[in-house]
């Protein structure tokens, strides 16, 4: 693969491919080819981070605690002793190979803050400019479970999704204690089909019943979830069997082949020497029919047109602390790179401040069967939750950084921006969100992509 292009790769690795679900014992067998699969991806000139669950369950061994207890506390201190356990476990295996390592923990409150957010990025694009190899981890000892939607991730498929936006990764692989997806689960049913190819998240039907072990919190359809956020991204993402790590290799060279093949298909002008990817003279010989079939795995394909760097992060960096209703007239002006305006806005939910991050719900105001003037979506303490998305609402489009309050917003909430001044007593902007603090969740054929940041493909 040397010579071929550079491709950034973040592999992911839960709780039960880590240690034994009873014992807590460490799975050196499957560690140590992880490492080695991990090492040779760099020789072959890619980039490689690794987001590895265990924390808490090294901790349980090493203070000989059978069960994961429910005191908060407890498990903090626990993961607090884990996480050193488990940094110098992996220290020691790349160290036979000779790779150097790095050990990064998040929280979610380092990703909601945009100059950390920012720092966190810089430093992966250093360390992977060094060749290190960073190590992932949601930072558990300052997780609180009353903020558990502010400040953790809720798994670590999440923050590998997360991750892999941030460094701009060509592939996340989500490794896990089966070869693929299934349409059924194959436990129960002998004719459950594999799903090899996943061209959109949202439309998928497949088997979601695991439910993730003892150790870990996720399961199945966390990961379809990080699949969603990693694809939107422009990831590829995959989900395939963690006891066999040396599929990744096999599954990169055969995708990039693919690619390879469908692009020489594709007529097209000469591009231009720095245009063209660097590709091995053995690997572009090859054909896509000469390859042997990839091991099982399901993968889902990177949205064309992604959402990437400020829009990612206004995404799904921040938590909602509200929701902001607006007619499909706003709708199709932020679509057309306008900002929010009081006057397309229909309702509000949620007690949030200036400069928070709110949901955009797009409603029909000429539904008739809501009567905005009952106040069920004005008011935080009459917020329906999911009953807000009414008859005629196409459900939430995108979030946006406000310039009001809930407070403020209701007063001004379908008027002119003139007419701030003399609502308020005050008019800080005309707009309640600037352009730019607003990312829509879907991005129109033809419509710019993200700007590539730090990490590109060398």
């Amino acid at each position: 693969m040397k010579g071929h292009q550079h491709l950034t790769i973040v592999i992911k690795l839960g709780s039960s491919s880590i240690v034994h679900e009873k014992t807590h014992e460490p799975l050196l067998s499957i560690l140590s080819l992880i490492v080695e699969t991990a090492v040779k991806l760099i020789k072959d000139g890619h980039r490689v981070v690794i987001v590895s669950s265990g924390a808490i369950a090294v901790g349980l061994r090493r203070m000989n605690v059978e069960k994961r207890p429910k005191y908060l506390p407890r498990t903090q201190a626990l993961a607090a002793v884990g996480q050193c356990q488990l940094m110098s476990l992996w220290a020691s295996l790349f160290a036979h190979l000779r790779q150097p390592v790095a050990q990064i923990l998040l929280t979610r409150n380092d990703i909601a803050d945009r100059t950390q957010y920012l720092n966190a990025q810089n430093t992966f694009t250093e360390l992977l400019t060094m060749g290190v190899i960073p190590i992932v981890n949601e930072n558990d000892t300052l997780a609180v479970s009353e903020i558990r939607q502010l400040e953790k991730f809720g798994d670590n498929d999440t923050l590998s999704a997360i991750t892999a936006a941030m460094v701009h990764a060509d592939y996340l692989f989500l490794m896990t204690d089966v070869d693929c997806l299934y349409d059924k689960n194959p436990r129960t049913n002998p004719d459950a089909q594999a799903i090899d190819v996943v061209e959109d998240v949202a439309s998928l039907e497949a088997d979601v019943s695991s439910a993730g072990s003892a150790l870990g919190t996720g399961g199945m359809s966390t990961k379809i979830v990080a699949a969603r956020l990693a694809t939107s991204a422009g990831v590829t993402t995959v989900i395939t069997r963690s006891s066999s790590p040396g599929n990744i290799v096999n599954i990169v060279n055969y995708v990039q082949a693919e690619k390879q093949a469908q692009h020489s298909k594709t007529p097209s002008l000469p591009a231009t020497p720095s245009e063209e990817p660097s590709l091995s003279n053995s690997v572009s010989s090859l054909h896509i029919d000469s390859l042997a079939a990839p091991p099982l795995h399901t993968r889902f394909l990177p949205d064309p047109f992604p959402i990437r760097d400020r829009s990612f992060w206004l995404l799904h960096g921040l938590a909602a602390h509200g929701t902001l209703y607006i007619d499909a007239g706003a709708h199709r002006a932020l679509a057309s790179k306008a900002g929010l305006l009081p006057a397309g806005i229909v309702g509000v939910e949620g007690q949030f401040a200036q400069q928070e991050a709110v949901k955009l719900v797009v409603v029909d105001r000429r539904n008739p069967l809501t009567d905005w003037s009952s106040g069920a979506y004005e008011s935080g303490a009459n917020a329906t939750g999911g009953g807000a998305l009414i008859d005629g609402s196409i459900g939430e489009v995108g979030r946006a950084l406000v310039n009001y309050s809930a407070a403020e917003i209701l007063r001004i909430k379908g008027m002119q921006s003139t007419e701030i001044g003399s609502v308020l007593g005050y008019a800080d902007s005309e707009y309640v969100a600037f352009r730019e603090n607003i990312s829509l969740t879907k991005r129109e054929k033809g419509s710019r992509p993200g700007t590539p940041g730090p990490v590109v493909n060398a």
